[in-house]
């Protein structure tokens, strides 16, 4: 690494440290930026409600105009539904929730482009505009969250309720008996959604026939999905740790992977998931309270053969986060014997092992017995603290 490349990584680090980038940036601005278009989505629905008033005619008036205007008005609100509850999971930092929201932002674009040669609204660009950045922060969404998939799932049951409950009580007349209040209509919908079908109440004409066809068909569909979206991957993960205790081949790409459990490794971790890093531990021994969102595999990390299970070639880096500074040394030759461009790290913990691990050519080398030290002597010797020497002092890389 060259000195000018040194300076550019220095002015970055201190940049993300002073605005604390990580812990707000891109995930924060794209979930203002997508509820503000959930609002906007749902903007036309809210004015409906405010001049007609919240009274249950109105509210009925209100879902017969949505219904019979389905083209022009539902798809609307039910993408700003949709936009509302997965900006939350964007905050969480979920790829369900930002899968979903490129895929609702790629069907309202849709909507605006095949409407004909008519001049695209504003919204229709905040859209395309919204969509890009989305694609660009994509790699920050890489978390399997369990609270974005239940947001999904419970927008879809509520999503599919209110459509079933509104569209029996608007066509209650063409059911024998017919429908005339809301609770025979949540009691049908409930009804038909199961599947289990009493015979009670059924449809009469054809089209209340179709309307309970698409209840079902949709039900089940939602039913499935929520299903397969909040168990699959706990299942899927279990499983995956009950056949393989010592970790079977990965398919981790650009990821890190951290050798050892120590304090230092845990803390890496952490910052390397605040900032939307995939992890992969590397440990000796099965331990008690891995952490979530990462991945294990339990074996000796001088081995090139577990690198190689821990798709070593593939990593952004491999850190040698041992206690023991020889492990460290070994870490770091297996890692080079296993080839690839994959970078390494090495923390030494005694400073007179610092030439013996320098031999081996890490591409960054990590001291902080070295850095507590320097802060304890300038500190008592009343020296002024110089950001950039302490840093040169505390990360030393290979040239």
């Amino acid at each position: 690494m060259t000195a000018s490349d040194r300076s550019v990584s220095r002015l970055l680090t201190a940049l993300n440290r002073r605005l604390r980038l990580h812990l707000w940036f891109p995930h924060l601005p794209l979930f203002l930026a997508v509820l503000f278009l959930s609002l906007l989505e749902l903007r036309p629905l809210a004015e409906k409600v405010l001049a007609g008033g919240f009274s249950l005619q109105g509210v009925m008036s209100l879902s017969m105009a949505v219904l019979l205007d389905f083209v022009d008005g539902a798809p609307r609100v039910i993408a700003g539904v949709f936009l509302a509850a997965m900006s939350i999971g964007l905050l969480l930092r979920s790829r369900l929730a930002w899968i979903i929201s490129a895929m609702v932002i790629v069907v309202d674009l849709a909507g605006y482009l095949l409407a004909g040669p008519v001049q695209l609204p504003g919204l229709a660009y905040y859209n395309a505009a919204l969509l890009t950045g989305l694609i660009l922060a994509h790699r920050s969404f890489q978390r399997s969250s369990v609270a974005a998939a239940s947001l999904f799932a419970l927008t879809s049951f509520l999503m599919l309720i209110v459509y079933s409950v509104m569209g029996a009580y608007i066509m209650g007349t063409e059911f024998a008996p017919p429908i005339s209040d809301l609770t025979t209509a949540l009691y049908f919908s409930i009804v038909t959604m199961s599947t289990v079908g009493y015979g009670d109440i059924v449809p009469v004409t054809p089209e209340t026939r179709l309307f309970v066809v698409s209840v079902i068909i949709i039900g089940i569909t939602v039913f499935a999905t929520s299903l397969s979206t909040l168990l699959i991957p706990l299942i899927s993960r279990k499983l995956d740790r009950l056949l393989h205790p010592q970790g079977g081949s990965m398919k981790y790409t650009n990821h890190y992977i951290i050798v050892s459990q120590s304090a230092l490794a845990l803390n890496s971790a952490k910052k390397l998931l605040e900032r939307g890093n995939k992890v992969l531990f590397i440990v000796n021994t099965q331990p008690e309270h891995p952490i979530e969102e990462t991945e294990l595999i339990v074996g000796d990390a001088t081995d090139t053969d577990v690198l190689a299970r821990a798709n070593g070639k593939d990593a952004k880096a491999i850190l040698a986060l041992c206690d023991d500074d020889s492990t460290n040394v070994f870490v770091v030759l297996a890692a080079k014997e296993l080839g690839g461009s994959v970078k390494t790290v090495a923390v030494v913990n005694d400073a007179r092992n610092m030439a013996r691990v320098k031999l081996v050519h890490p591409d960054l080398v990590i001291s902080p017995t070295i850095l507590g030290g320097e802060l304890l002597a300038m500190a008592l010797s009343g020296e002024k603290l110089q950001g950039e020497h302490l840093i040169d002092r505390l990360l030393q890389f290979d040239t």
